[in-house]
C-alpha cells in the first residue's frame, strides 16, 4: 500500500501544478492516477488528492469541483452525472477506535454513490456509505450511514459515544 500512496501522492502533486489550460497534460496524469483514462465528459478541478487512484471509478459525466479528497483504498464509485462541490472529502479507510489496535491495522469499506447525486461543498463521506440514486447532500454534512435515493441530508453527526480511560492502550 505505502508503495502506491507515495505514486499517487507524486502523480497528484504533479497534477496540482500544472497550468490550468493543460489539458492534455491533466489528461495523462489522470491516466497515470486512475490507471485508464478519464471516461467521456468526466470534469475534475485541480487540485485533487487521492491516496491511492487506481480504485477511483468514475462514471460518465462525473463533475469533480476544486480541492476534493479521494481517500480510495477501499474503492469509491461514482455513478453518472454525480456532482461534487468544492473540498468533498470521500474516506474509505480509518482505523480501530480502541488505542492500542489503533496503531496496528486500518479499517475499511467502499463507497458507491449512484447515478445524479449532488454532494456538497465540504461534504465529508465516510467509509462503506451507499448513496442512492438523486440524493442531495447538504454542504458540510457527514455522512457516515446510508443515504436513500431522492433524499436531501444535512448537517454534522459529531456525538460522544463512550469514554475509555485518558492513556489507554
Amino acid at each position: 500500500m505505502s508503495e502506491r500512496v507515495l505514486r499517487a501522492t507524486e502523480l497528484t502533486s504533479r497534477l496540482n501544478v500544472l497550468p490550468f489550460d493543460d489539458e492534455q497534460g491533466r489528461a495523462a496524469l489522470f491516466e497515470l492516477i486512475l490507471g485508464r483514462p478519464l471516461p467521456a465528459k468526466v470534469t475534475i478541478y485541480p487540485p485533487f488528492y487521492t491516496d491511492h487512484g487506481l480504485r477511483l471509478e468514475l462514471a460518465e459525466r462525473v463533475f469533480i469541483n476544486q480541492n476534493c479528497t479521494f481517500l480510495d483504498y477501499a474503492g469509491i464509485r461514482l455513478g453518472e452525472r454525480v456532482m461534487v462541490g468544492p473540498k468533498a472529502t470521500f474516506i474509505t479507510v480509518g482505523h480501530p477506535v480502541d488505542p492500542a489496535p489503533r496503531r496496528e491495522w486500518l479499517t475499511g469499506a467502499p463507497i458507491d454513490v449512484a447515478e445524479n447525486v449532488w454532494i456538497g461543498a465540504g461534504a465529508t463521506i465516510l467509509p462503506g456509505v451507499t448513496i442512492g440514486r438523486d440524493a442531495v447532500i447538504a454542504a458540510g454534512a457527514v455522512v457516515a450511514d446510508d443515504v436513500p435515493a431522492a433524499t436531501l441530508v444535512t448537517g454534522p453527526k459529531a456525538t460522544v459515544r463512550r469514554r475509555w480511560p485518558s492513556g489507554a492502550g
